[in-house]
C-alpha cells in the first residue's frame, strides 16, 4: 500500500507507542497535520501557542511517563522557539523527540525561506539530530530516535523533515513496535565489590538522580538503603524519586544547598552514586568533591558509560540501568555503624520545614505546610525558575506516587507547559504549578492550550512584583542600585477568568486555605494570585537583610 510520507510517520509513531503530541501547525509538515486528523483519540495533537511552550510540554511528558515526549514545530523560527525544550530536556535527561520541518531537498543548502542547518544547530544541544532524506527510511530513522531518546541516559533527539519527504509516496510500513532493550545489570563481580566498599565505610550516602526509574526500581531502592540505615540525598529537582517520608531521606542537593545537605555529601567517605551525571548545582559548583579525584570513595552506576568518569573518576564505575542496580542491590544490605549518621541526616531534614513568621502579605511557609496536609497522594508539582522555586523543592514532602516536574536547566517559564502536559498525561490527578510573576509570562498564553485540551491545572503566582533571583544577586553584589528586576504585571486573577479558569487574588495567608479549596473544585482549573512582599525572597533572610549584609561587608 502506498502512503506518503507525513502518513508514515504517523503510524510509525503510533506503532512505537505515542499517544500524544505537542507542537503549533506549520507549512512545512502539513502532510503530518493532514495524517493527524484520522487519529484523534489514538495520537492526539495538542496545539500549543508557541513552540517554546511545546517544547516544554514535550519534555515534561517524557519526564513524567518515561516515553518520548513528541514535539512537532515547523522549520526556522518554530525551531529555534522549541530549542529551549531541547536543552531542558537534555540537562533533565529526560526521552523527548522534536520533530521539525525543513526545506524540501531540492532547495537546500540557499539559505532558502526558514532554512536550518539541523545537524549543526542541535548537535551540542540534543542527543541525536538527524535529517531524513530518503522517504522509505522514516520507520528505521524513528525507531532509531525512539530507542536513542529513551536508552542509556535518557535525552531529547531532533528529527528534520524535509517537505518533499512528507508529500513522497513510499511502500514502507511501520515496524511492529519498539524494540524491546532491557537494561543493563551489573555484573555480580562488580555488585560484591560495591557492597564491600560500603560495608567498609564510616559515613555513606546514596546519592541518586534521572527521571527514568520504574516504581519497583523506587521500592528496590528504598528497600535498601532502609534496610542498610544509608542516608539518601537527591540531586537537584530530582527528590520526587525517592519517598521524602523515608527515615533515610535526607534532602536535595540542588541551588541554595543546606548546609545538612552540604555535610553530607563533602563528608561522606563512600558515596553510592546512581543515574546521577554531577551537574553543577548538585555538587555545589564541583567544590563538595574534589575534581578529578574526589577524596570519598567513589561507586558511579549509571545506564551510560558516556557518564562514568565524566567529572570524577571513580574507585568503581558499574555500568547498569538505576532499576535493574537497584534490585540486584537489595537482596543483600550492607551493615555498619553509621546509624547515628543517618539520623543526624534525617534530623536536619526534618528542622528544615521549621521557619519563622514570614514579612508578606501571604506567608509562603504557611502556605505549603497547609499543603502538605491537603495535597493528594499522587499529585503531581511543577515549577519553571526563580526564587520562588524553594518553596515546591524544598517545603513539600514528596510522597512515593507524587511527582515533581522542575528543570535541571533553570528555564522560566517551564512550570505552567509542565503542568498542562501532566493534566494531558493523567487527567484525573491534581497538577499544581508553582510559578512567579515573571515566571508566569514567559509562557501564561498556554492557559489557552490547556482550556482547548480540557487540561487545566492550579496555577499558584507567587507574586511579588520582581525578578526575584536577579534582584537577590542585586542585593548582594550591587546593594542599593536596583536595575531591572521592578515589574508592573496585568490583573491575573481576570487574565485567568479571560482564559476560561477560575482566577482569584489572595490577599492574606488566612484567606489561602479557602481559596485552594474553591480552585480544587473548579473543574476548569484555577489561578490563584498571591500576594508576595519582596522583603520574602527567602525562606529566611529578607531583602533588606541581604542588602544590609552587602553594604557592611563594603564597608558603607
Amino acid at each position: 500500500m502506498k502512503r506518503n510520507g507525513g502518513q508514515l510517520l504517523v503510524e510509525c509513531l503510533l506503532a512505537l507507542g505515542a499517544r500524544k503530541t505537542f507542537g503549533v501547525p506549520g507549512e512545512s509538515f502539513l502532510a503530518v497535520l493532514d495524517a493527524l486528523h484520522d487519529t484523534a483519540g489514538r495520537l492526539d495533537f495538542v496545539l500549543c501557542r508557541n513552540e517554546g511552550g511545546a517544547g516544554f510540554m514535550a519534555a515534561a511528558y517524557g519526564k513524567l511517563t518515561g516515553t518520548p515526549g513528541i514535539c512537532l514545530v515547523t522549520r526556522g523560527p518554530g525551531a529555534t522557539n522549541a530549542a529551549i525544550g531541547i536543552h531542558t530536556a537534555m540537562q533533565d535527561s529526560a526521552p523527548m523527540i522534536v520533530f521539525v520541518g525543513q526545506v524540501g531537498t531540492d532547495m537546500k543548502g540557499r539559505e532558502a525561506f526558514q532554512e536550518l542547518d539541523y545537524r549543526a544547530v542541535f548537535g551540542t544541544v540534543a542527543k541525536w539530530a538527524v535529517e531524513i532524506d530518503d522517504v522509505d527510511r522514516i520507520p528505521e530513522i524513528t525507531a532509531r530516535a525512539w530507542k536513542t531518546a529513551t536508552t542509556g541516559r535518557p535525552g531529547p533527539v531532533v528529527v528534520a523533515l524535509p517537505e518533499d519527504m512528507l508529500t513522497s509516496l513510499t511502500g514502507a510500513a511501520p515496524l511492529s513496535g519498539p524494540a524491546e532493550i532491557a537494561e543493563p545489570v551489573p555484573a555480580p563481580a562488580a555488585l560484591d565489590k560495591a557492597r564491600a566498599i560500603l560495608a567498609a565505610a564510616e559515613r555513606p550516602v546514596i546519592f541518586y538522580g534521572g527521571c527514568n526509574w520504574t516504581e519497583a526500581g523506587r521500592a528496590a531502592l528504598q528497600g535498601f538503603a532502609e534496610a542498610s540505615d544509608i542516608p539518601v540525598v537527591s540531586v537537584f529537582r530530582y527528590q520526587d524519586q525517592f519517598d521524602n517520608h523515608s527515615p533515610c531521606f535526607c534532602g536535595e542537593a540542588g541551588v541554595g544547598m543546606v548546609p545538612s545537605v552540604k555535610k553530607l555529601v563533602g563528608e561522606a567517605d563512600v558515596i553510592l552514586a546512581i543515574n546521577a551525571r554531577f551537574g553543577e548545582n548538585s555538587t555545589d559548583g564541583y567544590t563538595l568533591l574534589d575534581v578529578p579525584q574526589p577524596k570519598q570513595r567513589l561507586i558511579h552506576v549509571h545506564g551510560s558509560d558516556l557518564e562514568i568518569g565524566k567529572v570524577y573518576q571513580p574507585e568503581l564505575g558499574i555500568q547498569a540501568g538505576p532499576n535493574a542496580f537497584a534490585a540486584a542491590l537489595a537482596d543483600q544490605p550492607v551493615k555498619g555503624s553509621w546509624s547515628a549518621w543517618r539520623a543526624e541526616g534525617r534530623a536536619a531534614y526534618e528542622a528544615g520545614f521549621d521557619l519563622p513568621d514570614l514579612p508578606s502579605p501571604v506567608d509562603m511557609g504557611k502556605v505549603t505546610a497547609h499543603l502538605r496536609d491537603v495535597l493528594p497522594e499522587d499529585a503531581i508539582v511543577t515549577n519553571g525558575a526563580g526564587n520562588f522555586a524553594i518553596w515546591s523543592g524544598r517545603f513539600l514532602k514528596y510522597g512515593a506516587a507524587m511527582r515533581l516536574l522542575a528543570p535541571q536547566s533553570g528555564a522560566m517559564g517551564y512550570g505552567l507547559p509542565a503542568a498542562v502536559a501532566a493534566k494531558v498525561a493523567c487527567p484525573e490527578r491534581t497538577v499544581v504549578c508553582f510559578a512567579g510573576d515573571g515566571d508566569f509570562q514567559m509562557n501564561c498564553q498556554e492557559l489557552a492550550t490547556a482550556a482547548q485540551a480540557g487540561a487545566q491545572p492550579i496555577v499558584l503566582i507567587l507574586n511579588n512584583g520582581i525578578y526575584g533571583t536577579i534582584r537577590a544577586h542585586q542585593e548582594r553584589h550591587y546593594p542599593t542600585r536596583v536595575s531591572g528586576t521592578t515589574m508592573v504585571s496585568p490583573d491575573f486573577a481576570a487574565l485567568a477568568r479571560a482564559y476560561g479558569f477560575h482566577g482569584e487574588r489572595v490577599e492574606r495567608t488566612e484567606d489561602f486555605a479557602a481559596a485552594f479549596d474553591r480552585a480544587l473544585a473548579s473543574e476548569t482549573g484555577a489561578v490563584l494570585d498571591l500576594n508576595i512582599s519582596p522583603e520574602a525572597l527567602t525562606p529566611r533572610v529578607t531583602l533588606s537583610q541581604m542588602r544590609a549584609a552587602a553594604l557592611k561587608a563594603k564597608g558603607e
